[in-house]
């Protein structure tokens, strides 16, 4: 127990991979995300039989799908999470790369599916949405930048980071992707607040983000609406939200019973942006605050084992891989709730999706892999070796 709290642990020579994964790995985090696998197992199983039937698919299509791409990302999450944080940079750039690349040809190539928003490619079998896969990997290149500016002589990591940052967030509004590209720019800022930028900087790019909403409202329709519906005082019931408030109104503490909800015969994404509306319709007030405290857990976590961390790359590239997640789930739940307008976003292992849950599968994998307790001292050790 001492081990999974403070993260430091003794050396054995020639111990092989998987004994050592097992003793140094996060146990309580691993452990969280498997539950909010099955979780979302069990939400699919109430949310996506209205839609296969609705397409003329067997009852039990999407769910089989939902178990063959859960099984792929813990798959990645755990090979992922036994490599080393050199390896993990690696690949990390690699994938950023080839997923930026893809974001940049998707005007040419992708597809909107009927959904107003150029995000996805088609493969006939399967669809892939780049943005996904971006943001472990734009995570891990701005992590690098940063903490190559720290060492001496080093570049101007900091500036190529944010203009990196603009350039991904003006293609993914270009989709428009507003939800992604909020963020991305979070992510960011809460790696650059951590690498010590001044306050004031962070403060002048949250007046540059206000103003870029302020031109996307007049500029997007898409962009308009959404924000108009969230403020109107009056929800359409026949609307998405309408049909959501309703469910988790309906739900109450302890839901309506497995398999009696209707918000799933309603919603045409009750299992995908909001899921959440039919875990509180059936199952009531108790399965969503579960799912929140698990969220909140892997996210609280991971920030405090990375507290201790000393390599700069590690730490920075753990806190926004660790925010992210907790921040995507934040939104998604806020969306359902009518705390926030509509993002089209998923609930992290929890929402059906290939792309979104493979993609989350590589980010918690390479969030475990950074949060492994080491051979190394504390950060506060190595701080007071240096004062004397």
């Amino acid at each position: 127990m001492t081990e999974m709290v403070y993260g430091t642990v003794p050396v054995r020579a020639g111990e092989p991979v998987l004994p050592r994964w097992w003793r140094t790995i996060d146990k309580w985090s691993l452990s969280g995300v498997l539950v909010l696998f099955g979780i979302g197992l069990l939400l699919g199983l109430a949310a996506s039989v209205p839609l296969a039937e609705k397409n003329g698919l067997d009852p039990f299509y999407y769910v089989t799908r939902q178990a063959f791409f859960g099984g792929m990302a813990i798959l990645a999450m755990l090979v992922t999470s036994m490599m080393s944080p050199d390896l993990v940079r690696r690949l990390g750039v690699v994938g950023f790369l080839g997923a930026f690349v893809a974001l940049l040809l998707l005007p040419v190539f992708g597809t909107d599916f009927g959904k107003g928003a150029v995000r996805w490619y088609s493969l006939g079998f399967a669809s892939f949405q780049p943005s996904e896969f971006l943001k472990p990997g734009f995570v891990i290149m701005v992590a690098w930048l940063m903490a190559a500016a720290q060492e001496i002589n080093g570049p101007p990591g900091r500036l190529y980071s944010f203009v990196l940052t603009l350039v991904i967030v003006v293609f993914l509004a270009l989709q428009p992707d507003f939800g992604q590209a909020c963020l991305i720019l979070f992510a960011w800022g809460v790696m650059y607040f951590v690498a010590g930028a001044p306050i004031m900087l962070l403060t002048g790019v949250g007046g540059l983000v206000v103003a870029g909403g302020i031109f996307a409202y007049d500029a997007s329709e898409h962009f308009a609406r959404r924000i108009d519906g969230f403020l109107s005082a009056d929800v359409d019931p026949r609307t998405q939200i309408g049909y959501a408030t309703n469910a988790i109104q309906e739900g109450g503490f302890f839901g309506v019973g497995v398999g009696e909800g209707t918000v799933k015969w309603s919603l045409p994404d009750a299992h995908t942006d909001f899921i959440i509306a039919v875990a509180a319709e059936e199952y009531g007030l108790i399965l969503v605050l579960l799912i929140i405290a698990l969220y909140a857990s892997i996210t609280a976590r991971s920030l405090f084992r990375l507290m201790r961390e000393r390599d700069p790359f590690t730490r920075l590239a753990g806190t926004g891989l660790a925010c992210a997640f907790g921040v995507q789930a934040m939104i998604n739940i806020g969306v359902a709730v009518r705390l926030l307008p509509a993002k089209g976003m998923t609930l992290p292992f929890v929402s059906y999706g290939g792309s979104s849950v493979i993609a989350s599968g590589i980010a918690l994998g390479m969030l475990l892999a950074f949060t492994r307790a080491r051979p190394q001292g504390r950060i506060e050790d190595f701080l007071i070796k240096r004062g004397r």
